[in-house]
């Protein structure tokens, strides 16, 4: 962890030359954030200095904050927006990080045990999120967090807002843990560390699994662990509750149902069956799912019929895509450890 205290209590941040205005920053990649010209910088500023960040801690941090049209640009093409199933399941599951999810799994048996009883998670259900988030710790994102985070609070037309938040408590994160921000690299949405929480998420659901008084996301897998398995039980994880049922139906989807949606179960098994879709095996009439509808090549589709905890997946990433992903690779690695015995 790169923790580096200047003399008066500070963070050692090197100057940076003073930025040019918003106009231009829209015709360059990387430019500095002009504490004078951007006034909503200086009020944010002001809140956090008001909620007992240093103002001067704060100055600093901002010089060193840059606008990143690549930033802007990457929220506009995220995967889950333009692929199918079959083309977005082909990223995440391939034999080497199934392969390597299993030796995830054998190097933190005990600490993914210890989740699973805590907070009734799967190991590899935790393993495969860390899979796919971040290859098992091994891509973390190569953005500065808060070059991203200020890029978005400050110049997303839509969602500042948002990310304004998610950048005040970003920058309460570093001050509070005596990290220093400007070291700190994720997304380009601002995630961060083994599990990719945003920095709201990480206030509110990351632990110290390993009890050394630090929660600690960015290096420790450990605390990573504990924090996935923390979300999905705090978002409702139901322990030993299915993700999902094998189904089968018609080549027309039904117009009757709604599919792929990423709320609360609430289409019952008596209306799939009614639609034309059956269950693989005997389930309850009264059972709330979430109808799926997966291509699974150009000309064909499988239907699936998610239970709660295959909602509570969506809860981490608001796609049905990212969820059954997450799933088949928690099953391929499962597998994979059963096969090597």
């Amino acid at each position: 962890m790169n923790r580096v205290r200047n003399k008066a209590g500070g963070y050692f941040i090197a100057a940076l030359l003073v930025c040019s205005a918003p106009a231009v920053l829209a015709e360059v990649e990387h430019s500095p954030i002009d504490l004078q010209e951007n006034e909503r910088v200086q009020q944010l500023i002001d809140e956090l200095a008001a909620q007992g960040v240093p103002e001067k801690w704060l100055q600093n941090t901002f010089a060193e904050a840059t606008y990143s049209q690549g930033v802007l640009d990457a929220m506009e093409g995220a995967a889950e927006r333009r692929l199918r199933w079959f083309e977005y399941r082909n990223i995440f599951l391939n034999q080497q990080r199934i392969e390597e999810g299993a030796a995830f799994m054998e190097t933190y048996a005990d600490t993914l045990a210890r989740a699973e009883d805590v907070y009734g998670v799967p190991g590899n259900v935790i393993t495969a999120i860390i899979g796919v988030e971040t290859y098992y710790g091994r891509h973390k994102g190569q953005h500065r967090v808060l070059d991203s985070l200020a890029t978005l609070a400050f110049y997303h037309p839509s969602r500042g807002n948002f990310f304004k938040g998610e950048l005040a408590a970003f920058l309460k994160i570093a001050y509070e843990q005596e990290v220093d921000p400007v070291a700190l690299y994720g997304s380009y949405a601002g995630a961060m560390g083994y599990p990719q929480f945003i920095p709201t998420s990480y206030q509110a659901y990351a632990v110290d699994f390993d009890d050394d008084g630090f929660r600690d996301l960015w290096e420790n897998p450990v605390d990573a662990i504990g924090s996935v398995a923390n979300y999905f039980a705090e978002h409702g994880w139901q322990r030993d509750g299915a993700i999902y049922h094998e189904a089968t139906g018609p080549d027309v989807l039904p117009e009757a149902l709604a599919f792929n949606q990423t709320s609360a179960p609430s289409i019952t098994i008596a209306d799939v069956k009614a639609a034309g879709i059956e269950p693989e095996q005997p389930l309850a009439d009264e059972l709330p799912v979430v109808p799926l509808a997966l291509e699974v090549d150009e000309e064909h589709m499988r239907y699936r019929l998610g239970e709660n905890n295959f909602y509570v997946i969506t809860r981490y990433n608001h796609s049905h895509l990212y969820a059954m992903a997450v799933t088949e690779l928690a099953e391929a690695i499962q597998s994979q450890v059963e096969e090597q015995g």
